[in-house]
């Protein structure tokens, strides 16, 4: 990856952490986007796609509603697209699986940032309550823009460390994967078919929704094997 593409990569995941809370909500934060844009970056688009929809199954489970400290996987899915299009992760599945562990990690990390933030936001609010209680512009503008930087100084961060840190855990465990291949194929395909059916379940798992869910499961399952 050059130097001009990991910038390129880590604008996007930026631009992605910050459409989650603060703008525009274009849904460019959700991991199956993010990663297709961070492979396109790199040129390499239909590999960040298949990172994406492996990493949106883990997304499906959280709703980022209200005041719920919930995951932010718009950078790290960046940042993965990107590594299994253009580093030496997208050369074994070994690589692939430490890739999805850093983009996993990093988007709960990412959680745990956000209320950071959510915090010195109202901190900023109420060393300005007074200024915004009489209507003054210039707090109103000041809390906007603090709040806006924050939360592309937060995105940034993520997006920069779940690049660095999943170039080097994906080499680092590359290299010492003694296991064979198709363990690691396992691990990648269970987790994903695992969280994809609970988060399922727990959206469709009720009343006769939940009939038209096992038979949707059935036939897909029915095809796949004949196939």
């Amino acid at each position: 990856m050059t130097g001009l593409e990991t910038l390129g990569v880590v604008a996007v995941g930026t631009v992605c952490g910050v459409d989650l809370v603060s703008g525009p909500q274009a849904l460019l934060s959700r991991p199956l986007v993010a990663a297709f844009l961070g492979g396109l970056v790199v040129g390499a688009p239909l590999p960040g796609l298949a990172v994406g929809a492996l990493l949106e199954l883990f997304a499906l489970e959280t709703l980022p509603v209200g005041a719920a400290r919930y995951p932010d996987w718009g950078p790290p899915g960046a940042a993965a697209g990107a590594l299994v299009g253009a580093s030496r992760a997208s050369a074994s599945p070994a690589g692939w699986l430490a890739v999805l562990l850093v983009a996993i990690v990093v988007a709960w990390f990412g959680g745990w940032l956000m209320h950071q933030v959510r915090r010195a936001n109202g901190a900023d609010l109420h060393a300005r309550h007074a200024a915004v209680a009489a209507g003054d512009p210039a707090a109103l503008r000041a809390l906007q823009r603090n709040g806006l930087l924050r939360d592309a100084a937060r995105a940034f961060i993520l997006a920069t460390f779940a690049l660095t840190a999943g170039d080097y855990v994906s080499v680092w465990f590359t290299r010492g994967w003694q296991a064979p291949q198709a363990l690691a194929r396992l691990a990648i395909a269970g987790a994903t078919v695992g969280v994809g059916l609970w988060s399922a379940s727990r959206l469709f798992g009720r009343g006769r929704t939940a009939w038209w869910f096992a038979g949707g499961l059935a036939l897909g399952t029915l095809v796949a094997v004949i196939r």
